[in-house]
């Protein structure tokens, strides 16, 4: 039986829930390293705070992934995962800001790291499962339409999310410096406004999604409906669950094996970025010097210097400017990413967009001109460095390779996976993503103390050497070939189904 096409709303409801999860990405991705520098963080220890996150991810979703193949409810078969999440990350993002008021029970800088997991698991528990809904609902024929809107709404929500606290500053007037130990009143809010998007654009696809039933999905899959109720139903105890796991990990696609290298060196750049563009800008554009992110040197003054605190604040503000610039490139570039991976092909399409990705990292050095401009930005007007301003150039480079990280490996890979294993596979396939970030946070931040003295400019352009590195590895990546030629494809079909062998 052959799985009906989607209208274009019906492929837009499917991913609408991306969102709000993505205004909580990217408040994450663009103030945690600024709250938790507020509430004492080093600078050199940072990349230890984040590693809080690729773990959370490496641990939740392969096991979110196989529980949701296996979960039939009257709600669904992702949806009761994807809302689960909503409401454990919106309680995270809520509490995350009132980090100083537990002081009373726990160190608030702990208390901040608790809460940057519990989002990010939280996060990883409803972004899984939505992957896997997008593969279930979106038939072959429009899985680069499917994928290209889910990256298009992603970064709809990077960009709100990531102006967020400007807005709240420059527009609306709330204070943006903080003292030690606390947070800034206009991060705290964007904070308490994204965990309502989320909650209110994950409602919207849940409602609106009506997930296949178990017959009919299983026919349009393919799939022997029967034998894969019994198999469902059988129990198995906890040593044959993790012997069938590692079996399934150790015979994934090739397809998989090979994107790892590629997300390897793209992950490992995007990690960097997260961590550390508010100090690099601060010291290579407001030209602060690397002492006022040393929290042993701060501890013996008796308070921040006005001017340093103002600038600390808008170089934190500006982050988002720029993360929602390049948030705002991938979304522009992902309304037509598909139509050229048609033409040109993913790999040579995702090759290109990387080395963009890697060519705005290294030009990130450039910018550094202290001196002030006045910037209409038609929300409203600011005086910035002319470095700072010119950073918007490199965004947009950055933005084509996070749509196409967004949409081409997913987009590559789900015509390699079983249906009855594409949960399962996607869940398997992020710790192509965790593992990175978790060397990328075990290895940065000792290279920035060592070999780069804190200064934060320099592990920008090893970020930006990693994502050339990807980009040139996406060459080992078979995906037309064993799609379309006979004999790769019945090998592939044998790698993806170990079980029959």
């Amino acid at each position: 039986m052959k799985q009906p096409k989607l209208s274009f709303w019906q492929v837009w409801n499917v991913s609408f829930g991306f969102l709000g999860v993505q205004i909580g990405f990217a408040l994450q991705n663009a103030n945690v390293s600024r709250v938790l520098s507020d509430l004492g963080a080093d600078l050199h220890s940072l990349s230890l705070f984040w590693l809080v996150a690729p773990v959370m991810g490496l641990i939740i979703q392969p096991i979110v992934g196989s529980a949701s193949d296996r979960t039939w409810t009257r709600f669904g078969r992702r949806n009761p995962y994807i809302l689960a999440g909503a409401i454990a990350a919106a309680i995270g993002m809520c509490l995350m800001p009132n980090a100083p008021l537990f002081v009373t029970f726990i160190a608030p800088m702990l208390f901040g790291g608790l809460m940057l997991a519990l989002m990010d698991g939280a996060f990883n528990l409803t972004m899984q499962p939505f992957r896997a809904l997008v593969s279930d609902m979106v038939p072959a024929e429009q899985r680069n339409q499917g994928y290209s809107v889910q990256s298009l709404v992603i970064n709809i929500g990077a960009v709100v999310g990531s102006i967020l606290p400007f807005v709240l500053t420059n527009v609306i007037g709330l204070e943006n410096t903080s003292k030690a130990g606390e947070v800034a009143p206009s991060v705290m809010w964007a904070f308490y406004l994204g965990a309502t998007a989320l909650l209110g654009s994950v409602l919207w696809t849940v409602i609106r999604t009506k997930e296949y039933p178990p017959e009919e999905y299983s026919a349009y899959k393919g799939l022997d409906h029967e034998a894969e109720a019994r198999a469902k139903a059988e129990k198995k105890s906890l040593a044959e669950k993790l012997s069938g796991f590692f079996k399934l990990f150790v015979s994934m696609p090739s397809t998989m094996k090979q994107l790892a290298l590629v997300q390897f060196f793209s992950w490992f750049a995007l990690y960097i970025l997260w961590v550390y563009t508010m100090p690099a800008i601060a010291q290579n554009a407001w030209g602060l010097d690397a002492k006022w992110f040393d929290s042993a040197y701060l501890a013996s003054l008796d308070a921040i210097p006005a001017e340093i605190a103002k600038a600390k604040g808008a170089a934190g503000d500006w982050v988002g400017i720029l993360f929602a610039a390049y948030s705002l490139s991938a979304a522009l570039f992902s309304i037509v990413l598909s139509r050229i991976a048609d033409k040109f092909g993913r790999k040579l399409t995702y090759s290109l967009s990387l080395l963009a990705g890697g060519l705005g990292y290294l030009s990130f050095i450039l910018f550094n001109d202290s001196q002030i401009t006045h910037v209409n930005l038609l929300i409203t007007e600011v005086d910035v460095p002319v470095g700072a301003l010119g950073l918007l150039i490199p965004m947009i480079g950055i933005g084509i390779a996070w749509a196409a990280i967004l949409a081409m490996p997913y987009a590559i890979l789900a015509g390699s996976l079983p249906a009855n294993k594409t949960g399962v596979y996607m869940g398997i396939f992020n710790f192509t993503i965790a593992a990175p970030q978790i060397v990328s946070g075990a290895v940065a931040g000792q290279i920035l103390l060592h070999v780069f003295d804190n200064h934060a400019i320099y592990i920008m352009m090893l970020a930006g050497g990693a994502m050339v590195l990807g980009a040139l590895s996406v060459v080992f990546v078979n995906d037309k070939e064993e799609l379309s030629d006979p004999k790769l494809a019945e090998k592939l079909e044998h790698e993806s189904h170990p079980q029959q062998s």
